[in-house]
């Protein structure tokens, strides 16, 4: 049995619970949240009017679609799968190859992209929401002081202040806040092996990841070289198969899992990164162990946040 007492000491290296972040009252933030939900949400801001950035990311389903690739525009397949947009907002950068620095950065990424919601041009984008009833105006209400209103950058940064609600507190922010009774025998376990083991090495902070980039197959290489992350863009040799390390909050329901979805399972996602991370083979007892713990950072998003806007302009 470990004590409460026992385990603190582990949870002591994941720092401050999550905390949920509410929809602001402010007037003027508040109507640049309503925007970025109404956009987060447009299907228009694809060619075809068939994508929006939830069809990917969905805000009721942990903020991924569940496959391995996403499927954009005329049927063509992503090549790397859909990262949550949960608590992105606050990771070193955005992208498996950390290419945004932010969310109103990301944002822009996937509607100008060719196999994805594949718009043509930011002018583009521009010209279709200046030609829909009603988006003059809610741009103009969220952004009083730009002229025009309705930019691709102001696109961005709407999507990005709703992205900044997708927050997911889950039962581990309760045993980070002081009441480790919350987590099982089996959890507590989970925990001392993820810690012990040295997945914390990578998945650290209270997202436990997200904050850092690491070469994948640190230890004995990876079986899919064709992706060579990060080094596709700084094309330094010292940044071939580097990726940003995700976080794991949310992981028992954001499968398929890696860059290239080749993990089925959260079992068998924890055994691949042992042995390539850490040269580790790891016991049943031990992976069933921390995947229970990893259970404990489900966690979900507040239904008002994410909701669909009630009604969509034109």
């Amino acid at each position: 049995m470990l004590a409460d007492d026992a385990v603190k000491p582990y949870l002591a290296v994941f720092g401050k619970p999550l905390e949920v972040v509410k929809i602001p009252e402010e007037k003027l933030a508040k109507a640049r949240v309503e925007l970025g939900r109404t956009l987060y949400h447009e299907k228009r801001l694809s060619r075809d009017n068939s994508i929006s950035c939830n069809s990917c990311h969905d805000t009721k389903g942990f903020g991924v679609d569940g496959e391995k690739f996403s499927v954009g525009f005329d049927n063509h397949l992503t090549g790397r799968n859909s990262p949550t947009s949960f608590n992105a907002f606050m990771h070193i950068s955005q992208f498996w190859d950390g290419r945004a620095p932010t969310v109103e950065e990301q944002a822009k990424g996937p509607i100008l992209a060719g196999g994805e919601m594949a718009m043509p041009s930011a002018e583009a984008v521009v010209k279709k929401l200046n030609g829909i009833e009603g988006y003059e105006a809610l741009f103009e209400a969220a952004f009083p002081k730009s002229s025009p209103a309705i930019t691709y950058d102001n696109v961005g940064n709407a999507i990005g202040a709703y992205e900044r609600l997708f927050v997911t507190p889950a039962k581990f922010d309760k045993a980070l806040a002081g009441d480790a009774s919350v987590l099982s025998e089996t959890e507590k376990r989970g925990l001392k092996t993820f810690v012990t083991t040295g997945c914390v090495t990578c998945h650290t902070s209270n997202l436990l990841g997200g904050n850092m980039y690491q070469k994948l197959g640190l230890v004995q290489p990876w079986p899919n070289q064709k992706d060579q992350g990060r080094f596709g863009v700084t094309k330094k040799e010292q940044d071939k198969m580097f990726f940003k390390v995700p976080s794991l909050r949310n992981i028992e329901k954001t499968g398929p899992y890696f860059h290239d979805g080749s993990a089925d399972t959260l079992e068998k996602a924890v055994a691949v990164m042992a042995k390539h991370q850490l040269g580790r083979t790891l016991s049943d007892n031990d992976i069933s162990d921390i995947v229970a713990f990893l259970k404990t950072l489900t966690g979900k998003l507040d239904p008002a946040v994410a909701a669909a806007p009630k009604k969509f302009p034109g």
